[in-house]
């Protein structure tokens, strides 16, 4: 499935809600149900009355890095870890708003980085993304020298906090598992005593340019055994298990290639599109997604393309808003 629209600027989440003057779970929720084609509008604290006993939410416990470091011209966005040590990362030039894709580069080519710290790049992995090493440990130096990855649709830079969950526990995301952002304490509270559950998984997102329609590339992830046991007991008493963020799909998808879920580490390049649908989960939280997104595949594997194009066009025509500080949308 390939949607294409028109996303007005407009519609497009410059700030954190809070800088809006509302609370991280005041966000609006559009729910849309397969079943029966009924798309409703609510806010995100409704989520419990939407829900239900025995339902189970699947989030991701990984917490965000400050992972672009900027130079000159440039800021280098540090994606992913490899088992090699090494990481990949993408090169973007530096603009008066933010950054633009930048296609230098050579491979042995060394970049000096704040700090006295040196970057050699090894060799492109994607178009977009090189294998490269860093001369220090590169956690520890992002948190000294590193701030937020931010596109231009986010008009400054905001505290590493505002790109953090209620979840967040095991750092590694190059950028936000933005859909776990409205939760809050309280509605966590909520929801657990409505008799809704709650288990993490970990996948570690990388970089996600916004100019480029590509498939996502292997990511590290981890399904606990605890969280494997819960997702085949919801299942099996009826009832739904909701991933909050496609990559909770993507970790459960992969989890279940063979059956039940199963606890399972390492990496994971599966792919969830409409043709082969999906085995563990009946429901997604999620942002609004770009146009051509790679997400919107799984989209439609969960909820069928015809209803994700109707949501699409009801959340433009409601005014919804877009990127990881704007709307959210439940699909069952």
């Amino acid at each position: 499935m390939s949607l294409d629209f028109a996303l007005p600027p407009i519609r497009e989440a410059h700030e954190p809600p809070e800088a809006r003057g509302l609370a991280r779970d005041a966000v609006r929720l559009m729910v849309s149900r397969r079943d029966n084609g009924e798309i409703t509008h609510h806010k995100f604290t409704d989520l419990p009355s939407v829900l239900g006993p025995g339902d189970l939410l699947v989030v991701n416990n990984s917490a965000t890095l400050p992972a672009a470091v900027r130079l000159d011209r440039l800021a280098v966005h540090f994606s992913t870890e490899l088992p090699s040590g090494e990481w990949l990362v993408e090169l973007r030039r530096r603009t008066p708003t933010a950054t633009e894709p930048y296609a230098g580069g050579a491979p042995g080519e060394w970049l000096p980085l704040p700090g006295r710290a040196t970057l050699r790049l090894i060799a492109p992995e994607t178009p977009r993304l090189w294998r490269a090493r860093l001369d220090r440990d590169v956690p520890a130096y992002l948190g000294r020298y590193g701030t937020p990855i931010r596109y231009s649709y986010v008009e400054r830079d905001w505290p590493l906090e505002n790109y953090q969950t209620v979840f967040a526990v095991e750092p590694g995301s190059a950028e936000m598992p933005s859909a776990g952002r409205p939760f809050t304490t309280a509605l966590v509270t909520e929801l657990v005593a409505r008799g809704i559950a709650m288990a993490p998984i970990t996948l570690h997102t990388g970089v996600a340019s916004p100019e480029k329609d590509e498939p996502p590339y292997a990511e590290r992830f981890a399904v606990p055994e605890h969280t494997a046991r819960l997702v085949n007991l919801a299942r099996a008493a009826g009832g739904r298990v909701i991933a909050v963020g496609t990559t909770v799909v993507r970790a459960l998808e992969t989890a279940a290639l063979d059956g039940p879920v199963r606890a399972v580490s390492g990496w994971t390049s599966h792919i969830v599109t409409p043709a082969e649908g999906v085995r563990a989960v009946a429901g997604l939280i999620t942002g609004l997604h770009e146009p051509r997104s790679s997400h919107l595949m799984m989209l439609a594997a969960i909820a069928g393309a015809e209803l994700v194009a109707r949501s699409y066009a009801e959340a433009l025509a409601e005014e919804y808003l877009w990127h990881e500080f704007g709307d959210t949308h439940l699909l069952l």
